[in-house]
């Protein structure tokens, strides 16, 4: 289990993480939502060692996350950092050099990720020559080549068509269901609900929430419910009952528990019911619940790109 502990760190006045703890358990997929300068970015950074937090940890399996286990992570950072000249496969080959791979292993890994991403066609192209969307999927195929003990992505589902979110989604499960633990984020709240298992929520350099996805999609949801039965265009006269949308057989209105509960024994008095549930939530409706009006700053202010070191692959040269 990859566990970030009471992280926190400050760029000048400005706190970009206060305290901040959740877990990543193996073979789960765990979104990681926020609005623009909440605190992603800067979180990913310390959990891989390209920041250092001003306070807290980082472990694995009960062990710190020093450099030497951060290079056997996969990571996938927001900016592109692959090498525009470089022709994709020859890159991929490279960086799995980089951590340790040998050449067989290497050639077998990208040509196996190159395929599941629908990439084969550009394997001999240079990045330059990709679309953006493709340019993404080598990104992604860059942080899964060494097989990493951990994947942390950085906005991995920016720039994807729907057919290559679905593509993506689908190597992100299998890596999963190996036990890997997975974290990414992403501004788009339709796929996270789609794919997570987990869900960490923060803002303003806080978390908000975290938990499975449906426990707290059941937590916060509110007093919305649906009935369907013959006849529904009675509901909007019981007493309490406010926010009536009456659509064919189905009606959803806002009551309080014990109100509901009186919708339905009136409708079972009236003839059958073929449903009666109180509505869950969206994930955008969760978030904005959550978040409220927490306020929001331009991430680039709070976690400037870090300055290029040696070391963010691993030591060593290709052999």
């Amino acid at each position: 289990m990859l566990r970030v502990e009471s992280i926190s760190r400050s760029f000048g006045p400005m706190k970009a993480l206060d305290q901040v703890s959740f877990d990543v358990s193996p073979g789960r997929l765990t979104g990681f939502v926020g609005g623009n300068g909440a605190g992603k970015t800067t979180s990913m950074r310390i959990i891989m060692g390209v920041l250092a937090a001003d306070s807290g940890q980082v472990s694995l399996n009960g062990k710190p996350v020093t450099r030497p286990v951060a290079a056997t992570f996969g990571y996938m950072p927001e900016e592109r950092g692959l090498y525009p000249k470089t022709p994709v496969a020859e890159q991929l080959i490279y960086l799995a050099r980089l951590h340790g791979v040998n050449r067989a292993q290497a050639e077998e890994n990208v040509a196996d990720l190159l395929e599941r991403l629908n990439l084969t066609a550009r394997a001999g192209d240079r990045l330059e020559k990709l679309s953006l969307g493709n340019q993404q999927r080598a990104q992604i195929a860059a942080a899964l080549v060494h097989d990493p003990a951990v994947l942390v992505l950085d906005e991995p589902f920016s720039g994807l068509d729907p057919m290559a979110v679905d593509t993506v989604m689908a190597v992100l499960r299998e890596r999963a269901a190996h036990g890997v633990p997975v974290l990414f984020s992403s501004h788009q709240l339709d796929v996270v609900e789609r794919i997570t298992d987990d869900l960490v929520i923060i803002a303003s350099g806080q978390i908000k929430a975290r938990g499975a996805t449906a426990d707290l999609q059941r937590q916060y949801a509110g007093s919305r419910y649906r009935l369907e039965a013959a006849d529904v265009a009675w509901v909007g006269s019981v007493p309490g009952v406010t926010e009536v949308v009456v659509e064919g057989s189905a009606a959803a209105f806002d009551a309080a528990p014990e109100v509901a509960q009186q919708v339905l024994q009136q409708a079972l008095a009236k003839g059958p019911v073929a449903g009666f549930n109180r509505v869950i939530p969206s994930l955008a409706e969760v978030f904005r619940e959550v978040v409220g009006d927490a306020p929001k700053a331009d991430e680039a202010e709070v976690a400037p790109p870090p300055k290029k070191r040696r070391g963010l692959f691993g030591k060593g040269a290709a052999k």
